[in-house]
């Protein structure tokens, strides 16, 4: 039977991992590190968790545990499609930034171990990711339809609108290692340069939807 104390430590090996996950990234990370930052030695980080691989997974589960609902809460309200770009912006950076490494397991994860992946997506979802989509998307492309027709935006397919929206989210994410480069960005420019997307992307993308 597990205790509190179970509980407090397993949490403390999650919030240590994530921050070793966010320095190194999930491949870089090394299990000695991650049980040095939660103070407890090798073999009790191995009793809660066997691999680096589970440990991951974990934190994925966690993060997205919290991120899945919000997000079918926001596509599947009645708020507008505007107030639900800005929201989804908001919501996706402001819960990615914790933690950046997620895109990239994500990202990974779809290479080398789909079925791991879309299995883990449907426990936390507590159904196949298909049916969580079509929970909304009938209700999205009824909005996008009113909006064509009254001539306040352009005709777009729904998954093509989630596609575009997910993925300028999304991209400076990923491509952290190369704004990192080009830009000269340390940690602080890119917080800085986050906030600015933040604010900006939603009107970029309802911009870009109007005829």
């Amino acid at each position: 039977m597990s205790t509190d104390k179970d509980g407090e430590t397993e949490e403390r090996i999650l919030r240590a991992a994530r921050t070793v996950f966010v320095r190194h990234g999930t491949a870089g990370a090394r299990m000695q590190e991650i049980a040095e930052e939660a103070g407890v030695n090798q073999a009790l980080l191995h009793y809660y968790f066997r691999s680096k691989d589970r440990l991951a997974q974990a934190v994925f589960r966690d993060v997205a545990g919290r991120m899945v609902p919000s997000i079918v809460a926001v596509f599947g309200s009645e708020s507008s499609i505007e107030q639900k770009v800005e929201q989804f912006v908001h919501l996706y950076i402001d819960v990615v930034r914790q933690s950046p490494f997620i895109p990239g397991y994500i990202v990974a994860e779809l290479h080398f171990n789909p079925e791991r992946l879309t299995a883990l997506a449907s426990e936390i979802a507590g159904t196949h990711p298909a049916n969580v989509m079509q929970s909304f998307l009938p209700r999205l492309g009824a909005q996008i339809d009113e909006q064509v027709k009254i001539g306040a935006m352009r005709s777009i397919a729904p998954d093509q609108f989630l596609v575009n929206l997910v993925a300028l989210s999304v991209f400076p994410f990923i491509a952290r290692p190369v704004l990192r480069i080009v830009f000269g960005q340390d940690d602080a420019a890119f917080s800085r340069f986050l906030d600015e997307r933040r604010a900006e992307l939603p009107n970029f993308i309802l911009n870009a939807l109007r005829p």
